[in-house]
């Protein structure tokens, strides 16, 4: 653990495989780490495909890095059905930060978790965390609407999108329009630039937040590395405008509400697994699927089980 703690990078890739994989050990090394975790700021990026995330998300941990601060990045992307493997390759796109020391990067599969996000990447965030890193970036895998929970885990939400994307805006105005802390035009030397930012204006004309802040827009040129800086400026705005309102504490506690009830739900499932054998799973779906049992009456009796047996 000491190891992790002082950023060593295959101390780092072997703890992560660990939480990843759920290996033995790894809860005894999550409660480990987490009374060291705290002091890195968390950088949610999403938007659909092709908005230039991993460009965007390689041009900020520059950016980070001319200032000195380590960086962990998260690339989470969509799994392969046939191997659950990472498909999109962002260790290939991301390749000129190999040599730096000061950047750890690690892709993960989603392995089908809804939300855009791994299952187990708030506990890897845990790890870079409490590995000394000064910023981790999350770039998450830009599905739409189930793309919501990158605001569980991250201090700052960054929503990208881009000219050309038709009627898309609108569509997805129910899901992550309303996640977003700050608005990205990426690819804004591309026609409709303005009318990208004229339809977040618009909608945000419609809605009040409830913390009264007005998310800003910023337009940028990944593959050109402008308008880095005043996305960076622009975190540090929000990041100013939380601590001002004593806003920074309460979120945090929201997002962990949330993210408790998510753990229960995992721990629960898991221990209601554990009360079927092999094989009966199957059985009960053919039972239902034969109107010989009912779902509900099952289920109570499976929880029944996990009551006797705590």
């Amino acid at each position: 653990m000491e190891q992790v703690r002082l950023g060593d990078p295959r101390a780092l890739a072997r703890a992560i495989s660990t939480v990843e994989n759920r290996s033995a050990g790894w809860s005894e090394l999550l409660k480990a780490l987490f009374p060291h975790t705290g002091k890195a700021r968390i950088l949610g990026l999403t938007g659909p495909p092709g908005a230039g995330k991993s460009t965007l998300v390689d041009q900020l941990a520059k950016h980070y890095r001319k200032e000195k601060h380590t960086v962990g990045i998260i690339a989470v992307d969509p799994t392969s059905p046939y191997t659950g493997g990472a498909i999109l390759g962002d260790r290939i796109r991301m390749q000129d930060h190999y040599a730096d020391p000061g950047i750890y990067i690690r892709s993960m599969a989603t392995r089908g978790s809804l939300g855009g996000l791994a299952r187990t990447t708030v506990d890897v965030a845990t790890v870079l965390d409490a590995s000394g890193r000064d910023c981790i970036l999350i770039e998450t895998v830009g599905v739409g609407q189930d793309e919501v929970e990158i605001v569980r885990l991250a201090d700052v939400t960054v929503v990208i999108l881009v000219p050309g994307m038709g009627d898309d805006v609108q569509t997805i105005k129910a899901g992550i329009m309303e996640i977003a802390d700050i608005f990205v035009i990426n690819k804004s030397d591309r026609e409709g630039a303005e009318r990208v930012e004229r339809e977040i204006r618009a909608m945000q004309s419609l809605a009040t937040r409830s913390d009264g802040w007005t998310p800003p827009i910023v337009k940028t040129v990944a593959s050109q590395g402008l308008g880095t800086e005043e996305l960076a400026a622009a975190i540090v705005d929000y990041e100013a405008y939380l601590k001002k309102e004593n806003l920074a504490f309460r979120k945090n506690v929201e997002n962990w509400q949330e993210r408790l009830v998510e753990m229960l739900r995992d721990a629960m499932l898991e221990k209601a697994r554990a009360q079927m054998d092999a094989g009966s799973l199957e059985r009960y779906a053919a039972e239902i699927a034969e109107h010989k049992r009912d779902p509900y009456s099952l289920v109570e009796e499976i929880v029944g089980r996990i009551d006797k047996n705590t």
